[in-house]
C-alpha cells in the first residue's frame, strides 16, 4: 500500500525539483562578463607647454607598448589629456592635474580627448583623470590615476569599468619624449543576455496543471476501486 502511494508521487516530486533547479540556474547567472587583469607598458610622454601658457595649461600625449602580450590583444595604448600646473611650492618640482575633459579647466570650446587601448579586434575607449609630478632635480616624472571606460570594440563593445595606473618616466630635454614604464590594472565588465524567466514560469504553470490532473485522476481511480 505504501509503495503504491510513493509510485505516483515520485514523478510529481521529481518534476518540482527539476523546475526549482532550472529557476535557480537562471537567478544565479550574472548579467555581466567580468575581466580583471594587469599589464606593464613601456611609455613615451610628450608634453606641449605652448598650448595655453597664459593659463598654465599643457597638452599631454602618452603612448604605450606592452612589455609582454596583454590579454585580449590590448598591447598598445594612446592617451591624450589636458594638464594644469598647480601652484608652485618648490621651484624644482612642478605638479600637474590632468584630465581628458577641458571643461575641468574652464576650456569650454576645446574638444574632449580620450584614451584608446588596442592591438587587434578588441579595443577599449575611455577618459583619463590623473596627476603627475615633474621633479627637475631628480629628472623624473611620476604620476598615476584612473581611466573611466565607456565603450569599445569586439569583445569589449559597450564595456564599462576602470583602469587604474601608476607611471614613472625619465625626464628628457624639452622637445624630446620622456621614456618610462606604466603599470595598469584593468577592471572591466560587459553585459550578456540572460535567459528570460517567462519560459520557466510557463513551464511551472503547465507542470501545476499536469500535477493537478494527475492527482485528480488518482483520486478518481481510488474512488472507483472502493466501489468493488
Amino acid at each position: 500500500m505504501f509503495d503504491a502511494k510513493i509510485n505516483w508521487l515520485l514523478p510529481v516530486a521529481l518534476t518540482i525539483v527539476s523546475l526549482g533547479s532550472n529557476l535557480q540556474s537562471v537567478k544565479a547567472q550574472s548579467p555581466y562578463n567580468y575581466y580583471t587583469f594587469s599589464a606593464d607598458y613601456t611609455t613615451s610622454v610628450t608634453i606641449d607647454p605652448s598650448f595655453r601658457p597664459d593659463l598654465g595649461i599643457v597638452r599631454a600625449t602618452i603612448t604605450g607598448e606592452s612589455v609582454e602580450p596583454v590579454p585580449y590583444g590590448l598591447n598598445f595604448f594612446i592617451s591624450n589629456t589636458y594638464g594644469k600646473l598647480n601652484p608652485i611650492e618648490n621651484p624644482a618640482i612642478n605638479r600637474y592635474t590632468f584630465n581628458s575633459d577641458p571643461r575641468v579647466f574652464g576650456l569650454d570650446e576645446e574638444p574632449i580627448l580620450a584614451d584608446r587601448y588596442y592591438g587587434g579586434t578588441n579595443e577599449l575607449f575611455g577618459t583619463a583623470s590623473d596627476s603627475a609630478e615633474i621633479n627637475f632635480a631628480e629628472g623624473t616624472i611620476r604620476g598615476g590615476g584612473s581611466i573611466t571606460i565607456a565603450g569599445g570594440k569586439g569583445l569589449f563593445k559597450n564595456a564599462t569599468g576602470t583602469i587604474t595606473f601608476t607611471e614613472e618616466d625619465r625626464l628628457n630635454p624639452p622637445g624630446t619624449p620622456s621614456q618610462g614604464l606604466a603599470k595598469l590594472n584593468f577592471n572591466l565588465q560587459t553585459s550578456q543576455p540572460v535567459p528570460e524567466p517567462k519560459a520557466s514560469i510557463t513551464f511551472i504553470g503547465m507542470a501545476v496543471i499536469g500535477i493537478g490532473l494527475r492527482i485528480k485522476g488518482h483520486i478518481r481511480r481510488k474512488g472507483n476501486s472502493s466501489l468493488f
